[in-house]
């Protein structure tokens, strides 16, 4: 699917209010635990609640140990930014973290600057664009972050992209609107893609997933 096809699927998400707000999230662990950080309220942004942060990233120790110094993380849409200064937080030798709004690009960058947070590399641009390019430079990811706007249906599309760009072992974690199940999976993967299930849960209206490939051969 070409670019221009795919933007006709989503509106205009950059156009924000003049008056911006601002409210608060908190880095729930690793070297900044507790430290409030400051979100631009703009349109459709959400934060990931701080206990489905925790929950996920208590999955991952699970998962991965008790380290991840090695792991590189993309968080493809990105807005508040809460899990990808979480991931660098903890330890994740980088984050690459991708954001269209221009306001919320923006803010991401101050709250960088504020953390001195190196590892993190915010980059201004559309997602699906992004991971394209990702693809064809042949880079992988040890975790990728997926939490779409929800009025949107990219998973269908992004999807199939980030199981591309997954490092042997990588996860996906995926926060929608409505429950993904293995059925679901199997439906918007495309033959030789197999992923499945190994962690969800909900809290309040965020149904909320961590995805991982399905050994060759596995049923």
């Amino acid at each position: 699917m070409t670019v221009s096809k795919r933007m006709a699927l989503k509106k205009d998400k950059t156009k924000t209010s003049s008056k911006i707000t601002v409210h608060q999230v908190r880095i729930v662990g690793g070297i900044w635990k507790r430290t409030p950080l400051a979100v631009a309220d703009v349109p459709g942004l959400r934060p990931t609640p701080d206990r489905v942060r925790e929950t996920l990233f208590n999955w991952l120790t699970h998962l991965k140990g008790n380290t991840f110094s090695r792991m590189r993380c993309l968080d493809l849409f990105a807005g508040t930014g809460a899990l990808s200064f979480e991931a660098a937080s903890r330890g994740f030798s980088q984050v690459v973290t991708v954001e269209e709004s221009r306001t919320a690009y923006s803010h991401l960058e101050a709250v960088k600057k504020k953390l001195n947070a190196e590892q993190v590399k915010i980059v201004h641009a559309d997602a699906f664009a992004f991971a394209d390019r990702l693809i064809e430079a042949n880079e992988r990811f040890d975790v990728i972050f997926l939490d779409p706007p929800f009025q949107e249906n990219f998973l269908p599309v992004i999807l199939p992209m980030c199981v591309k760009l997954l490092s042997d072992g990588g996860l996906i974690y995926v926060e929608s609107n409505e429950a993904v199940s293995d059925e679901k999976l199997d439906q918007l993967l495309p033959e030789g893609q197999k992923c499945h299930i190994c962690r969800e849960n909900k809290a309040g209206q965020v149904y909320y997933h961590l995805l991982e490939m399905k050994a060759s051969g596995q049923s």
